[in-house]
């Protein structure tokens, strides 16, 4: 983090200096006391089910440099000599407010990424990319809401050119927030599906709401999105729009494809001319070449060739538990099990089908924030995996009937209550060779059954070439 000064952050954040302290250096912006560091800036942030107010004289006295609050909980006379309080309207605010003003005082580039699915993989693919000509930050995991993302752009300083922001929202004026922080210079949207239907009703709203990317641009903002969405297709800008796909008329599209295990190849063909560079990418799926083209035309808006793009793929490096393949000694394990939506379901089942195996297993669970159509939706991915061959379907969750009315096999089609109850019956029918996908909302936690799989043999993750040892 960047040098600022106390009266740099009372103005920024519209604050009341309520105590003034001895210390002039702020090492760090904090919102856990947890954690926090000698001559850090704590943030007392309220949640639904907490008060951080009640901790800053715990931080104080662990050090802090600032405590920034919205309410006195103690008398001035307990604080820490050195501490500085400062008052302020509503913290979470205060936090946006501050970020604002940082990012701005580092002038650097900002890629604002957003969309219903592979706003994560798309993040990494991108940074990956950039990182071949520029020094790239990106968002840690999903850091990507009203907390996480401001407290990424403190983690930035001038050493960085570019910085690669996910986006995340479940309704209305939530991408407006993070980008009236973040100011991005050229916005990507990965897709329009379902997510967050429940709040927003229909798909229509949902692409409003992903639009909000743009409410802050500069006459010199780029808008980035996949044309294979049919929501994305035929939207227009007024800022420049660039379009990027693989049947889809677009500006970048993706040919040649060649989808294999753990890796995907293609060729792109650029405003009608096809570029003789080849791109490999180290993850699996079709869905992660139109991530990927993405990714190509951001760095062609950042002037780099195709040489260097094909260089920054190479350079990848994913987020866990996304589309992970772990290679065991009795079986191999799909690891995706961070988040799940209709759309992401899909690809992860096409995925299955393209790893080698002996027999392809899917453990499915919820997916979350449907709204009306959540039996319908499950009910299709269960259709889906069923139009595809999947040999055995194990759900978990409050849509097990969904899946199996979709699914329309009862042969193949097991349900139960526990993660114990799907890892013993897998051991006592898994044979060598086959392949087990994991997949669910992230409530559901489904790395348990995940871990629990891992303890089965020893295993080998061949996405980022770490071994697990149990």
């Amino acid at each position: 983090m960047e040098y600022i000064t106390t009266n740099e952050i009372i103005d920024a954040i519209h604050g009341e200096l309520v105590l003034q302290g001895e210390k002039t250096k702020h090492n760090n912006i904090c919102i856990d006391t947890r954690i926090i560091k000698d001559e850090d800036v704590f943030i007392a942030i309220k949640g639904e089910n907490f008060n951080a107010n009640d901790y800053a004289l715990e931080a104080s006295k662990k050090g802090a440099s600032i405590c920034i609050i919205d309410d006195m909980k103690f008398k001035r006379s307990e604080f820490n000599k050195k501490t500085s309080v400062i008052k302020v309207e509503d913290t979470k605010k205060a936090l946006l407010m501050l970020a604002k003003f940082y990012i701005n005082k580092l002038n650097i580039k900002v890629v604002g990424i957003t969309g219903s699915t592979g706003k994560t993989s798309t993040k990494d693919l991108v940074a990956a990319v950039l990182s071949a000509k520029f020094k790239v930050f990106k968002t840690l995991g999903n850091f990507n809401n009203e907390i996480g993302l401001p407290m990424m752009i403190f983690k930035l300083d001038k050493s960085y050119d570019v910085a690669v922001l996910e986006m995340g929202m479940s309704d209305f004026k939530e991408i407006h927030n993070l980008c009236e922080v973040a100011n991005p210079d050229i916005a990507i949207i990965t897709n329009i599906g379902m997510s967050h239907i429940e709040n927003l009703k229909t798909r229509e709203n949902i692409l409003k709401a992903k639009m909000e990317i743009t409410d802050f641009f500069s006459e010199n903002g780029v808008l980035i999105v996949n044309s294979d969405n049919d929501l994305l297709q035929d939207i227009t800008s007024k800022y420049k729009l660039i379009k990027t796909g693989i049947d889809a008329k677009a500006d970048y599209n993706a040919c040649n494809l060649n989808i294999l295990e753990n890796k995907i190849k293609f060729n792109i063909i650029d405003k009608g001319n096809l570029i003789e560079t080849g791109i490999e990418v180290n993850i699996p799926g079709r869905h992660n070449i139109l991530n990927s083209m993405l990714a190509v035309a951001c760095a062609r808006v950042m002037d780099m060739s195709y040489k260097e793009i094909a260089v920054g793929f190479k350079k990848l490096e994913v987020t866990s538990m996304r589309l992970n393949i772990i290679k065991g000694k009795r079986f191999t394990i799909i690891n995706d099990c961070y988040n799940a939506s209709p759309d992401s379901m899909l690809a992860a089942i096409d995925v299955l089908g393209n790893t080698r195996g002996t027999t392809k297993i899917a453990i499915f669970g919820t997916m979350r924030e449907l709204g009306d159509s959540a039996y319908d939706a499950h009910k299709q991915v269960g259709e889906y995996a069923k139009s595809k061959n999947i040999d055995l379907l194990i759900t978990l969750g409050e849509f097990n009937d969904a899946y199996k009315e979709g699914f329309n096999d009862i042969d193949k089609y097991r349900s139960f209550e526990t993660y114990n109850q799907v890892v013993s019956f897998l051991d006592g029918i898994i044979k060598q060779g086959d392949v087990v996908l994991v997949k669910a909302s992230r409530y559901m936690k489904f790395e348990g059954i995940v871990n629990e799989l891992e303890n089965l043999n020893f295993c080998e993750n061949i996405n980022n070439k770490e071994v697990i040892k149990k």
